[in-house]
């Protein structure tokens, strides 16, 4: 009897690439669930893999619309959901809560086993949507029939490319407190470690994990790995915590959707987020690859 397929939505964005790539790496039947066909056959940001595997079926949806969710997990019991919003213009609460709870309760319909659901790191102590909008969807999760496995990363390598892009611009920008200290992972490293916390039957019905990647690191020895990639000497300016409030409020007064998002990524730098570190791939390494 073939093997039942793994539902991955959000897909096409960095993390769910690597989700799908590592899946299909190890022999499973991965069901893709993209807005765009020909956009998610290609590599993606930040050298993220195509959505090109041996095993993998590509599925054109729009899980923002409930009726398009109908079916969609049909003969799957395991679920993952990499599916949220960054900088798209997209409501958060219409995707990180509202199309996420559509895929729950699909998945609650037709009797799915677990689903994971990849989050951010200390997100419920955030005031932003985005923030809201995550927290408000985990709690769903928890208290659902289907298995929820919630890992939250301290952070991507992706984030942390603009360290590399100002370097060689010649400065650096450092959060209020240069030494806080997260420990950001590789979008291949997160995948594996979900890919294993979904395929472990002693994991608990519910559970949730932090997660980060080898190295724990201050804001302030992260600019240094970018200057040392770039080979350069960059002035070093570092934000007061009223003038990162004062960018906030200049993009709530350009939008609300630009104010939220930057409410979110300020949040995100004003202290500590470690989780449990793995992975074996290194920061340093990767700036100097993209330096």
């Amino acid at each position: 009897m073939p093997e039942h397929p793994i539902t991955v939505v959000g897909a096409s964005g960095y993390l769910g690439r690597y989700i799908v790539a590592e899946l299909d790496a190890r022999g499973h039947r991965v069901r893709a669930v993209v807005r765009d066909l020909t956009r998610s056959a290609q590599p993606g940001p930040h050298g993220s893999p195509a959505l090109c595997g041996a095993g993998t079926e590509l599925v054109r949806a729009d899980v923002t619309v409930p009726g398009q969710v109908t079916g969609l997990l049909d003969g799957s019991r395991r679920v993952f959901s990499a599916l949220g919003v960054t900088r798209q213009k997209a409501s958060p609460w219409d995707v990180d809560f509202r199309a996420n709870l559509t895929i729950l309760r699909e998945a609650e319909r037709i009797g799915v086993e677990s689903m994971l659901y990849v989050g951010v790191l200390g997100v419920e102590r955030g005031t932003s949507l985005v923030a809201r909008s995550k927290t408000a969807f985990a709690a769903a999760l928890e208290s659902s029939s289907v298995g929820g496995q919630i890992v939250n990363p301290s952070g991507y390598f992706s984030d942390m490319a603009s360290y590399v892009t100002l370097a060689r611009r010649g400065f650096v920008i450092l959060p209020p407190d240069p030494d806080m200290r997260l420990n950001p992972i590789h979008g291949a490293d997160l995948a594996a470690f979900c890919a294993d916390l979904s395929g472990n039957q002693s994991v608990p019905h519910s559970i949730r994990v932090e997660v980060g990647g080898p190295d724990v690191l201050t804001a302030r020895e992260i600019s240094q790995l970018a200057a040392d990639a770039t080979g350069t000497r960059p002035h070093t300016l570092r934000i007061p915590r009223r003038l990162l409030n004062g960018a906030v409020w200049t993009a709530t007064r350009i939008s609300e959707r630009h104010g939220n998002l930057a409410r979110f990524f300020a949040e995100a730098r004003t202290g500590d987020a470690v989780g449990r570190c793995t992975g074996t791939r290194h920061l340093s390494d990767w700036f100097q690859e993209i330096a």
